[in-house]
């Protein structure tokens, strides 16, 4: 078993006022196949009054995962960070991260996708924005 912390962030698309994105963080034990533990989460709510860039996605990240204890590499989809290649990634975090490669770390991000947006939805819904 190995430590990462999966992340995701939902609502990268515009609403009225902006973008209001939530970015979910958790930290887990996996096998190369499994999800064997889950020890911590976190969750943080980011409005943007324009389209984030990659740096931005960056800082969203990295101010999510600050609340996680765990020292396992983050993981992202290639995509959450516009495709670009994993050494350019790389060099903009300040910590490990990596993409995704093996279905624990697919299952990861799935779980966090799912933090992330029914998150977002609830908050969406308390504060009444449409």
């Amino acid at each position: 078993m190995f430590s990462i912390i999966a992340v995701d962030i939902s609502g990268r698309h515009k609403i009225k006022d902006g973008y209001y994105m939530v970015c979910a963080a958790v930290a887990l034990e996996v096998s190369a196949s499994h999800i064997e533990s889950i020890s911590q989460t976190a969750i943080k709510p980011f409005l943007s009054p324009g389209p984030p860039d990659v740096l931005a996605i960056v800082n969203i990240i990295e101010a999510t995962v600050s609340e996680i204890e765990s020292s396992g590499p983050i993981i992202v989809e290639k995509g959450d960070l516009y495709n670009r290649p994993e050494w350019i990634s790389k060099k903009m975090f300040s910590r490990d991260m990596k993409y995704q490669e093996s279905l624990s770390e697919r299952l990861a991000i799935e779980f966090a996708h799912h933090i992330s947006l029914s998150s977002r939805k609830l908050l969406m819904k308390e504060l009444d924005i449409e």
